[in-house]
């Protein structure tokens, strides 16, 4: 309820409460399907992910902290690319937003170690991508295999994240035998599954058709009754059931800031980016907040309504700080002096 409250505090002010950084566009993986290195993730101007300006040492450090002074976040997703690629400067951002009070939330493929000092850090989360069952997922996230995983996250407690393709609901079993297995590990803290996401137009074996998308909706309303570490409800499976129509219904999209790795450019309309296909939205964070939001106050008013009011205040007091000029912040300014790259390889 605090966490609730604080968030809406934010919004009457004119902030979004949540930050999501893409703190590199470094990755040594290929996932197929990975909506990051879309052709049109940052925009149809034609600039991918991996073309970006890529921030490292002191200048990153600042640029992040620049970034959480402009937009003042109560949590801030760390995405990629990926993190671990910029584990040095983690070591030192980690603890300065953990002293601020900002719950963090690291996403990442385990592909090198997690430093074990990340463990003590107060409210920080990490969230281990696995993509299925060990034979799909090492042909699919290789070098980030199993076995590299398990042996990565020891001494953590993960939280195991898992996007549901076409290829996986059409297998009877498999999210049950995924869950079964991944609950059973100590170093699972919980698990959570994700419906796949596809831009619009888009044709893929990835993709979820209608029917798919029933079945594993019942499927994991069976399964998050069986086993204790699955993080989700039924109000939560009915939002992947019925997602939000557009960005514009989504509270997630309107309560999120995206940043890419210059620090500067904006991923929008969502974290996605590009043109994503919402009536096939799948992304559990957008899921969980569509719950809220449709739970109506005493059986009466729903959640929503109370946050579209709060957010045409926000609006108004945003727009009052923008005729105000600011001085440019940490990262932008550095977004504009430096054109440092380096390569993943030297990191990982």
């Amino acid at each position: 309820m605090q966490g609730a409250l604080g968030a809406w505090g934010r919004i009457l002010q004119g902030y979004r409460p949540c930050l999501s950084i893409e703190i590199t566009g470094k990755c040594p993986l290929s996932c197929p399907g990975c909506y990051a290195y879309g052709d049109d993730h940052l925009g149809s101007g034609g600039v991918r992910l991996a073309q970006l300006r890529d921030f490292h040492g002191q200048d990153l450090i600042d640029g992040v902290m620049g970034l959480i002074d402009e937009h003042q976040p109560l949590h801030v997703s760390i995405i990629g690319g990926e993190p671990l690629v910029r584990h040095r400067e983690l070591d030192e951002i980690l603890p300065m937003l953990s002293a601020r009070g900002v719950h963090t939330h690291v996403v990442t493929s385990a592909v090198r170690r997690i430093p074990i000092e990340w463990a003590s850090i107060k409210n920080l989360s990490i969230s281990v991508s696995v993509d299925g069952l060990q034979p799909e997922h090492d042909e699919r996230r290789k070098p980030a295999t199993y076995e590299k995983i398990i042996e990565n996250i020891a001494g953590h407690q993960v939280t195991v994240h898992c996007v549901v393709t076409r290829q996986q609901a059409r297998r009877p079993g498999y999210l049950e035998e995924f869950a079964r297995q991944w609950s059973e590990m100590e170093t699972t803290r919980r698990i959570w599954f994700s419906l796949y996401t596809p831009q619009v137009g888009e044709e893929s074996p990835e993709r979820l058709l209608p029917e798919d998308r029933e079945l594993v909706v019942a499927e994991l309303g069976k399964l998050h009754r069986k086993y204790a570490k699955l993080d989700f409800g039924d109000r939560t499976l009915s939002a992947y059931a019925k997602p939000p129509g557009s960005p514009r219904d989504c509270i997630f999209a309107r309560t999120t800031e995206c940043v890419s790795a210059d620090l500067r450019s904006q991923v929008t309309p969502c974290q996605f980016g590009g043109d994503p296909a919402c009536s096939d939205c799948g992304c559990m964070a957008s899921a969980a907040l569509t719950a809220v939001g449709r739970y109506k106050i005493a059986g009466v008013l729903p959640v929503d309504s109370l946050f579209n009011a709060s957010l045409a205040v926000g609006d108004f007091f945003r727009r009052r700080r923008a005729d105000v000029t600011p001085q440019p912040s940490t990262g932008a300014r550095l977004a504009k002096e430096s054109a440092l790259v380096t390569d993943a390889a030297d990191d990982i």
